[in-house]
């Protein structure tokens, strides 16, 4: 049995008289551990379908099972166990809380769940040990990010689930925010999923979802992902 199974999903939205299908017919499954891309132009539906799987919003039809539980079964308190306890978010903008250090902003996070990371530690494994007691404003766009990430991962999540994390970086920087994700599936056993429209990130995943017109159009699995260093975008 797969770690995350989708069956027939489907996500709609009502405009005015007309029905908008976010989702429609969204079937894949996801082992434990793989870094997988969600690859789609902007409309596609990839951040409808991460919100799903993340409990942050809900589908109209079919199922989504993660680790053997229906998550499409949930009411809204049983979502917001799951959010605070299994999944770590990592979005586009950083949503850092500028009065805090970096160390009090991943503090935040790890004070929601049991059995947290330390804040130091995590910031440390994501090359910021020198950087704990800055506050945003005094770090870079990427340093930025990386404290968002280590927020993320110092709840050890089962899921991690990021919506264009380096869709506002330069390559240099969103190559090392990468790695970092990377490395979280290949050493935590964490399933790893980034939602993007820049297809050069394919060639790292394990396996990867491309989506059209709210439908997934083909779906890839690579035995033998591409190193990081090798992306040119």
């Amino acid at each position: 049995m797969a770690y995350i199974e989708v069956k027939n999903l489907a996500k709609r939205y009502q405009q005015g008289d007309t029905e908008i299908a976010a989702n429609e017919d969204i079937n894949f499954e996801i082992e434990k551990g793989e870094l997988v891309i969600i690859l789609g132009q902007s409309g596609a539906g990839k951040s409808t379908l991460l919100n799903i799987i993340g409990g942050m919003d809900t589908n109209d039809d079919g199922t989504i099972k993660i680790d053997d539980i229906e998550v499409s079964k949930m009411d809204s308190h049983e979502r917001t166990e799951y959010r605070r306890n299994d999944i770590g978010f990592v979005f586009q903008s950083y949503n850092l809380v500028e009065n805090l250090t970096a160390k009090e902003n991943v503090e935040l996070a790890s004070e929601i769940v049991e059995d947290a990371l330390d804040a130091e530690e995590v910031l440390e494994s994501v090359g910021l040990g020198e950087r704990i007691n800055n506050f945003p404003a005094q770090l870079s766009g990427g340093q930025q990010q990386r404290v968002s990430i280590a927020r993320a991962l110092a709840k050890r999540p089962k899921l991690l689930l990021c919506d264009e994390p380096t869709g506002a970086l330069d390559s240099g920087t969103g190559q090392k925010v990468l790695k970092t994700l990377k490395k979280m599936a290949d050493e935590q056993n964490t399933t790893v999923i980034i939602v993007t429209h820049n297809s050069a990130l394919a060639d790292i995943a394990h396996r990867v979802i491309r989506m059209k017109d709210g439908t997934i159009s083909e779906i890839e699995t690579n035995d033998n992902p591409a190193d990081i260093d090798s992306l040119e975008y």
